[in-house]
């Protein structure tokens, strides 16, 4: 089982209001192809912060309907688990998220991940690749 950071969503999902670079359309595609293997067999993970993230970006992005969607696709996947978080997550998270210099919401993502015993991440965020005992994919992509 994989994480998937909420970036991988929002470069999936988000349609763009400009002409996008080469490299900003092949994250897209990369993105696309993520959410692709989760559709079709793919388990992943997430948890309800990263959830919570896309929802509300993409309700201000593509309207609340295609939000709501999105959200509708995500409790009723089996290949979703998504795991909650408390007030506790946060103040667990905060001393990493200062010592490696990365936001709160990574720093859960990277709990998340040692708490479930999970190795790698899809994310397109280069401060995932500070914490050394995980693996982010792709690998190849910024």
């Amino acid at each position: 089982m994989r994480f998937v950071d909420s970036n991988v969503f929002l470069h999936a999902f988000l349609i763009p209001q400009r002409k996008l670079t080469k490299e900003e359309q092949r994250v897209k595609e990369e993105a696309k192809a993520i959410v692709k293997r989760v559709e079709e067999v793919e388990e992943v993970t997430t948890t309800t912060v990263h959830l919570s993230e896309v929802v509300n970006i993409i309700e201000t992005g593509l309207g609340l309907q295609e939000s709501l969607g999105f959200l509708i696709w995500i409790i009723t996947s089996q290949n979703i688990k998504v795991y909650p978080v408390a007030l506790e997550d946060y103040e667990s998270a905060m001393p990493l998220a200062k010592e490696n210099n990365i936001s709160a919401n990574d720093a859960l993502a990277y709990l998340s991940m040692k708490t479930h015993e999970i190795r790698e991440i899809y994310s397109f965020d280069k401060h995932f690749d500070k914490l050394e005992d995980i693996i982010r994919l792709p690998r190849t992509l910024p």
